[in-house]
């Protein structure tokens, strides 16, 4: 059973996917995966056992993309299914130009004459929850979904280990302050050994929230990682305290105790899946959630109220 997957961008999603991929795998053991995304969602799950092709995505690089994709789509041939977990015209045009004979999507103006089935998710409902309604239109078999699943050893540390994620790749209204992790970090530092981390364009970050730390032992590793590395890192952790983002997703496939810090976005719907000792700490406002990547409204209140004090308190709980 050869199946062709269209992975999402990003890497909390991709990782939220992998339930979905999971119980395909169940129903077809022998199946042999084709996946095909951006750099971040392949290099986290190509490590997956049944995968026996990869491919970044690189249609949108030069040149025309639609003659791009239709070549792209003829290079990677036809399979028995295919699936893709973007909502994207492309994407429904490689799976469509592949001339795999059973396909699914997302219900769109585009699936809904490229794909054979164009499926519209439960709503409102966990993204996982949603992923599993488009996989579930390409077997009659229910599809039985479980935790978050990432095929990366976790990394041993020696002692306990805190791991902080001040960023969040999608904009700025994700993020909340330096200055408040550092307090919750100096609050840990007895007890922990603490690890940093990030991506590249989040060293400056970072960086700030280290030079807050004088005297304790803080390891930076913030644009410093590859992203296997970062999984690895992260799956060894003792607690983990974070902003909605991928990383966070990354502890949930894991099952690191996280704490989680929600402002402007759907918290039901995004946050950690089956992670039964995480805590999200968040506001009730009447502008959240506002799904943007800046805050609209200039005050960014969602976030900049929530104290070091309540998350000190959330770890409380978890410990």
């Amino acid at each position: 059973m050869k199946i062709l997957i269209i992975l999402p961008n990003w890497l909390g999603d991709a990782v939220m996917a992998t339930p979905a991929i999971e119980a395909l795998c169940t129903l077809y053991p022998d199946a042999e995966l084709t996946l095909v995304g951006s750099y971040v969602s392949i290099e986290a799950l190509k490590y997956h056992p049944l995968c026996k092709r990869h491919y970044v995505d690189e249609t949108k690089k030069q040149g025309n993309r639609f003659l791009n994709t239709y070549r792209f789509a003829k290079a990677l041939g036809k399979h028995d299914m295919a699936i893709t977990f973007r909502n994207q015209l492309h994407s429904s045009l490689l799976l469509f130009w592949s001339d795999t004979p059973i396909t699914a999507g997302r219900k769109s103006w585009h699936t809904s004459f490229l794909l054979n089935h164009p499926i519209k998710p439960s709503h409102p409902a966990h993204l996982v929850e949603q992923y599993r309604d488009i996989a579930q239109s390409l077997t009659r078999k229910p599809l039985v979904i479980e935790h978050l699943k990432l095929h990366i050893p976790s990394h041993h540390y020696s002692r306990p280990t805190l791991g902080i994620n001040p960023g969040a790749t999608y904009g700025s209204a994700k993020r909340w302050y330096p200055e408040k992790f550092a307090e919750v970090a100096r609050a840990y530092s007895d007890r922990f050994d603490i690890i940093l981390f990030g991506g590249p364009n989040e060293v400056g970050m970072a960086n700030d929230i280290e030079s807050r730390l004088n005297g304790i032992n803080i390891t930076n590793l913030a644009g410093k990682t590859s992203i296997a590395e970062l999984c690895s890192f992260i799956g060894g952790l003792d607690l983990f305290i974070t902003n909605d983002s991928g990383p966070m997703h990354v502890a949930a496939a894991y099952q690191v105790p996280t704490v989680a810090i929600f402002g402007p976005t759907r918290h039901l719907e995004t946050s950690q899946w089956m992670n039964e000792k995480s805590y999200i700490v968040r506001h009730d406002m009447k502008c959240a959630p506002c799904m943007k990547r800046e805050c609209p409204l200039g005050h960014h209140e969602c976030m900049k109220n929530i104290t070091a004090e309540e998350v000190i308190e959330a770890v409380k709980k978890l410990m």
